[in-house]
């Protein structure tokens, strides 16, 4: 089968950074698995963290993706609610190849059945960035549907995929205030059209920002990129008993900022489950069916916002290098290949 996959972990300015390559098709591995003709894919920070983190092993290319619809194959004997011909989508498993291919195998308790109402390409923009909005919003910070009446969130690097669809659950799902960061006056206008209640400069101080709308605290902070830089904002402009809900890496935070506001913190990773085979690892799929009726209900709207061409090494190596620019609005998806 064709993909795209690395033997080097390299920048990705070196153009043996992803290749194309022709490899073996895949096998079902367990009676849980799919077997799926991938059909479009979306492209993730964790894409690119993973190619620079993770050396391949001798004669095992590593295969990136953790975004996909497609079309079942072949179904395990307990990959129940699926068959063959099934559009599904997807965001998989860290420890498995990814969707970078034309045929990938994913564990049926992480897969949804895909929006009707939506193309290839729009719905391959949604599985990994709507299950981690939806964690982090309704398990993580505990947020309860429909709830959050006189409650605020906010949210610190909007306008990226995460952000993109947490912006949009929280205003169709919760009462929540939302208030948006976004830097540049087109993420502004993008956070704005999701449907933030206000936007604010995450290149400026926070409270002062806030204090000017007529806010004094928020309840709530979801910090999606850079925390390092935006920690001590995110603590002064929280609420006594705060809560503060964090997706990316950094070195180290002092998190004794938070002990004099009695501040909790919140990590987030949709990974969780899959890594550790938890007992309720069918509940992402699940969140998968969700967002697909709120999708084909016109309730949520795709984050597709670029297509970057067929899946391709070259056309991959562009998304990354976009992906790590940190400029990026909004979903990049390739489509066939």
């Amino acid at each position: 089968m064709k993909a795209v996959a690395y033997t080097h972990s390299l920048p990705i300015s070196d153009p043996r950074a992803l290749q194309d390559m022709d490899l073996p098709d895949p096998r079902l591995e367990s009676p849980h698995d799919l077997l799926v003709r991938v059909r479009a894919i979306s492209v993730n920070p964790v894409d690119a963290k993973v190619r620079l983190n993770r050396s391949p092993e001798p004669d095992h290319p590593v295969v990136l993706g953790w975004d996909a619809v497609g079309t079942v194959l072949e179904a395990g004997s307990q990959a129940s609610g699926f068959k063959p011909g099934d559009r599904v989508f997807y965001a998989g498993d860290r420890n498995r190849a990814g969707s970078n291919s034309e045929r990938q195998i994913v564990d049926a308790r992480l897969v949804g059945h895909a929006p009707t109402s939506l193309s290839d390409a729009e719905a391959a923009a949604l599985p990994l960035t709507s299950i981690t909005a939806w964690e982090l919003l309704f398990e993580r910070l505990g947020v309860a549907r429909d709830g959050g009446e006189g409650q605020s969130l906010l949210i610190v690097g909007a306008a990226g995929g995460v952000g993109s669809m947490l912006i949009q659950l929280a205003r169709r799902l919760t009462r929540l205030k939302v208030i948006a960061t976004a830097s540049r006056p087109e993420s502004a206008r993008w956070v704005t059209e999701l449907g933030a209640h206000a936007v604010i400069d995450h290149h400026q101080r926070l409270a002062p920002q806030l204090a000017a709308l007529g806010i004094t605290e928020v309840s709530m902070v979801a910090s999606l990129t850079h925390t390092i830089e935006h920690f001590d904002d995110c603590v002064e402009a929280l609420a006594p008993q705060g809560k503060l809900a964090l997706i990316d890496d950094f070195p180290a935070l002092d998190v004794m900022k938070m002990k004099a506001k009695s501040l909790s913190l919140h990590w987030e990773s949709m990974f969780t489950r899959s890594h550790f085979q938890t007992t309720d690892m069918a509940r992402q799929g699940e969140i998968l069916d969700e967002i697909a009726r709120l999708a084909d209900s016109a309730r949520l709207r795709t984050t597709l916002t670029r297509s970057q061409g067929s899946i391709s090494a070259e056309n991959l190596r562009h998304a990354h290098e976009l992906i790590e620019s940190g400029r990026s609005i909004g979903k990049l998806v390739l489509e066939g290949f």
